[in-house]
């Protein structure tokens, strides 16, 4: 443990110590308590975009145009200029150092959205080890589309949803999958869940859940499809046995009908062999408000086709595996290093205190329970893993910004990062909007914030539910 908050004094001290076994890493991102986004340059003048996010190795910062038409990436750079001053810090930046150009270079800009599509904003998915990016578009959805082909009753139809993988470099486009006249949430990228080089896509129209593979030359590849049919040959054994399937289904009609009107809400990897799988209502699976609907989660071997765990949303041990072993339903690669030092409350003490003390304030331990288990299966890649949302390190108001990839309710007070080891000292603060705050208080604004995974960088975006141009603020270490 470092003795000084001096950066000079903790490289002195790391030049004649050496940490403990397995200790580096995380001994090297203490000095992030001193190197710190302090400094911020209010609405900076830059290109009227949808800021997405940056990649987990921080190389690319991705965004698209206000129309929904292009892919536009940048590469993040670092601010340089010169001072021929005594004393630079107390001059303020040149007007040239406080545009968005200064911090980022457009690398280039790709159409993918036609016919009538749009990409969709909210979904990206990043394959660190080969630079490869995921993205989505989609024509608008029918809501009262007929159940034809064997769709479900109740879900919305979308004429054509496109699935295109980039290679991020230089934009190269490598392949495509469409799928016609069905339904995947593309939210958030609720729909869909990347595992190092295989991914899996869920159609809820048809009850499908499509297991791809992402070659090293940029092909998907078709690995199966868990619906109807489970192995190749379970169409066959059914048409030859229908005898027997009759007999199997008397057993099982105590329950039968329903477990049968469940249909698949989402999926997560848990390791390539094995599929965390939600299952609920029709209703709950296209709401907004999934939490209300009661749900149940099956753990499922893709080999061996075998459900090796059943629970519903209000089962005590499946929380309790939840809260000792949150990291395993958080990995979304085991090759990155960039991922593996996210907060969660089997890692960290103070997620783990902060956990109990909402699990002793609530009323009602099944409620509490379901309301953890709504999060589940998490979305792939949507947490940050910038260090300043170590809870080692800093301390914040969740409710105001947290590593969650979600927009939230703005607000004119600036959000503090407190030390975590000294409680008392304020390590810096960020603020979203105008410098002087907004002139309209009735107006609802909703901001996001986009966090370097390694430089001591942030964006922090503020709009409003009317379309207006958003104020981008860029929060740095000068």
């Amino acid at each position: 443990m470092f003795k000084s908050n001096n950066v000079t004094a903790r490289l002195f001290e790391r030049q004649i110590s050496t940490p403990a076994p397995g200790t580096a890493i995380h001994r090297a991102r203490r000095f992030y308590e001193n190197i710190v986004p302090g400094y911020t340059i209010y609405d900076v003048e830059c290109p009227d975009h949808s800021f997405r996010k940056f990649t987990d190795d921080g190389l690319y910062l991705i965004s698209f145009s206000r129309n929904h038409q292009d892919l536009i990436v940048y590469r993040p750079t670092w601010l340089t200029f010169s001072c021929k001053e005594e004393d630079c810090d107390s001059h303020d930046l040149p007007l040239k150092a406080r545009k968005f150009e200064s911090f980022f270079t457009q690398l280039y800009s790709v159409n993918l959205a036609s016919s009538g599509e749009l990409i969709c904003k909210d979904f990206f998915l990043y394959m660190e080890s080969n630079q490869f990016g995921l993205f989505a578009t989609s024509t608008a959805q029918i809501h009262d589309a007929p159940p034809t082909g064997g769709a479900i009753q109740g879900v919305p139809s979308v004429e054509k949803i496109t699935f295109y993988l980039l290679r991020l470099e230089d934009g190269a486009r490598l392949d495509e999958r469409v799928f016609h006249n069905d339904y995947v949430n593309l939210a958030h990228s609720i729909g869909a869940f990347l595992y190092d080089d295989l991914l899996a896509i869920v159609s809820l129209r048809y009850q499908r859940i499509h297991i791809l593979q992402i070659r090293d030359s940029g092909d998907l590849v078709d690995v199966r499809a868990i619906g109807e049919f489970c192995r190749e040959d379970d169409e066959l054994f059914l048409n030859f046995n229908s005898q027997r399937v009759q007999c199997l289904k008397k057993k099982f009609y105590f329950h039968f009908q329903d477990y049968i009107d469940l249909i698949i809400w989402k999926v997560q990897f848990l390791d390539r062999h094995h599929l965390l799988i939600k299952f609920g209502s029709v209703d709950g699976g296209v709401s907004r408000n999934a939490d209300s609907h009661p749900s149940f989660f099956a753990v499922y071997n893709m080999e061996t086709t075998e459900i090796v765990a059943f629970y519903q949303n209000s089962a005590d041990e499946l929380y309790f595996l939840f809260e000792l072993f949150s990291d395993h339903f958080h990995v979304s690669s085991k090759s990155s290093l960039h991922m593996n030092f996210m907060s969660s409350h089997s890692n960290n003490i103070h997620a783990l205190e902060q956990l109990r003390c909402t699990k002793n304030k609530a009323t009602s331990f099944s409620q509490f329970v379901k309301k953890m288990m709504a999060s589940l299966p998490f979305s792939c890649q949507s947490q940050s893993p910038s260090p300043y949302f170590d809870q080692s390190l800093f301390r914040f108001d969740e409710k105001l910004i947290s590593a969650i990839d979600r927009h939230r309710q703005s607000t004119d007070h600036p959000i503090k990062f407190i030390s975590r080891r000294q409680p008392n000292i304020l390590k810096f603060k960020m603020k979203p909007g105008p410098e002087a705050g907004s002139t309209d208080g009735r107006t609802k604004k909703i901001c996001s914030f986009l966090f370097h995974p390694i430089l001591p960088l942030a964006l922090s975006v503020q709009q409003t539910l009317f379309l207006q141009a958003s104020v981008v603020n860029i929060h740095f270490r000068r």
